[in-house]
């Protein structure tokens, strides 16, 4: 059996929808489609944002995070898709593969942060509104965003020198058109480290996130209710960003359910399911706070008529 490792390896496979082939140039247009709402729209919340000193606030500066995190999401994934459904070329070197897997894990990591950070900016405005501002200062939102970002490289940067002593014998396929780390279950040696390092990840970032998040809104309700009935507007403000979580964290439930339940699944739905978890987010965040973030939706407006 001949094995390989980084050093000396052919290229992995890309995989599109398997049966389909001929049919990929047509998908790629609901791909394209769906990449130029989510670029577009991230765009112009983070353009809008940057434009409008009215929005330098703690609310908005953390939805510019979400909007950089979805717009680096797309970054990451695009090439190979593009690459593989309107030309057909389904190789990618090891390295370019673990840098595009790298990249991709550290988007969808902050982008998990910037959302907790976003739950605890919800309930200091409604548990503590006076001092909101005090507490959350424009520096204080920058080392938050400083903290995210080195929490996601450093939970990740072990992966690809894990992954690099790692053999591969035949087995090449990747489950996607992008690289993501449960595909070293293509190794054929042994990579027990790599699973436990990953469901670590998983549950000291994700998880942790998720709880935290849940009690956030737990102790948000406990104050709201605590409060007068004429506060219950306050829970407004977090209609948007209850969507957002949903939109991250249900996804990827799907994702997880059925990667380890879903032995008898068709292949075809492991793959939409994967589509989903990167691309509904960076979709529909936008779309959700234009519709739910009146000044948002009031600037944008005015720019366009501007235009």
């Amino acid at each position: 059996m001949v094995l390989y490792n980084g050093s000396a390896y052919r290229p992995f496979l890309l995989t599109g929808f398997p049966g389909l082939e001929a049919s990929h140039p047509v998908i790629s247009i609901l791909f394209c489609v769906l990449y130029l709402i989510a670029l577009v729209g991230n765009s112009a919340i983070l353009v809008v944002i940057w434009v409008e000193e009215s929005l330098h606030a703690p609310m908005y500066l953390f939805l510019s995070m979400l909007a950089a995190s979805d717009l680096g999401v797309c970054a990451a994934t695009l090439p190979t898709l593009l690459k593989l459904f309107w030309f057909n070329v389904r190789e990618i070197n090891f390295d370019a593969c673990l840098i595009q897997m790298f990249f991709i894990h550290v988007f969808s990591l902050m982008e998990s942060g910037i959302l907790l950070t976003m739950a605890f900016d919800r309930y200091v405005a409604i548990s503590n509104p006076l001092r909101y501002t005090m507490i959350l200062t424009n520096a204080t939102i920058a080392k938050i965003g400083v903290g995210l970002v080195i929490r996601a490289v450093a939970v990740m940067l072990p992966a690809p020198f894990l992954i690099k002593r790692l053999k591969f014998c035949k087995a090449n396929v990747l489950s996607h058109s992008y690289c993501l780390h449960p595909d070293i279950k293509l190794s054929c040696s042994d990579h027990r480290i790599n699973s436990i390092y990953g469901l670590i990840i998983i549950l000291i970032t994700f998880g942790m996130d998720s709880v935290l998040i849940l009690l956030s809104y737990l102790k948000i309700l406990t104050t709201v209710l605590q409060i007068a009935s004429q506060q219950f507007k306050a829970l407004n403000t977090c209609v948007s960003h209850i969507c957002a979580v949903l939109l991250v964290y249900v996804p990827m439930l799907g994702v997880s359910i059925i990667h380890h339940f879903g032995k008898h699944v068709p292949p075809v739905v492991h793959i939409i399911m994967g589509y989903m978890y990167l691309l509904v987010p960076p979709v529909l965040n936008p779309i959700v706070y234009c519709i739910k973030t009146q000044e948002i939706c009031t600037r944008m407006l005015g720019n366009l008529l501007k235009l």
